[in-house]
């Protein structure tokens, strides 16, 4: 069976945009996983933290077989193979993969929350995931990814969109 998943993507170190395209061909070479949508990408203001360079985020729609556990682990995977090292919440980082929804699954156990616990409060996920699926539905909140979009604020989370040639 396929289900949908949406993950979000971004990082501030090194070459952040070829960093996103390589995650997301990477993420598209999982077996039992295909791109099916990608948002355009944007500079976006760090959140939670101060004195860190601005990221560059995304988000991918997927059509998996995957369980959304084994997803997980491939989406982790993949940050190691690329470089991500874990060492404090919210430090600079070559890749970061969220997953941000998985059909409409809720899920809170063992290091995998579903829905994603903040991307509602967070422009960097919202606006990426308006461009992919702006009337799908929060399967705990209730409300559209748009409505949960402009729900939101810009304060100190200004988003960019990139202008690509």
């Amino acid at each position: 069976m396929t289900h949908l998943a949406y993950i979000g993507l971004g990082a501030n170190l090194d070459d952040r945009l070829g960093r996103l395209r390589e995650a997301i061909a990477r993420v598209n070479d999982l077996s039992g996983c295909s791109i099916t949508g990608v948002s355009s990408f944007y500079r976006t203001e760090p959140v939670g933290v101060a004195g860190q360079r601005w990221y560059v985020n995304g988000a991918v729609r997927v059509a998996t077989s995957l369980r959304p556990r084994s997803l997980l682990r491939g989406m982790l995977n993949i940050e190691s193979l690329m470089g991500r090292e874990r060492r404090a919440k919210w430090d600079p980082r070559v890749i970061d993969l969220d997953l941000l929804l998985y059909g409409n699954e809720i899920v809170d156990q063992g290091g995998l929350t579903l829905p994603h616990p903040l991307m509602h409060e967070r422009r960097f996920v919202l606006i990426p995931l308006v461009e992919l699926a702006p009337d799908l539905v929060h399967p705990v909140l209730g409300k559209t990814i748009m409505d949960l979009l402009n729900g939101t604020t810009d304060d100190g989370q200004k988003v960019i969109r990139i202008e690509e040639e």
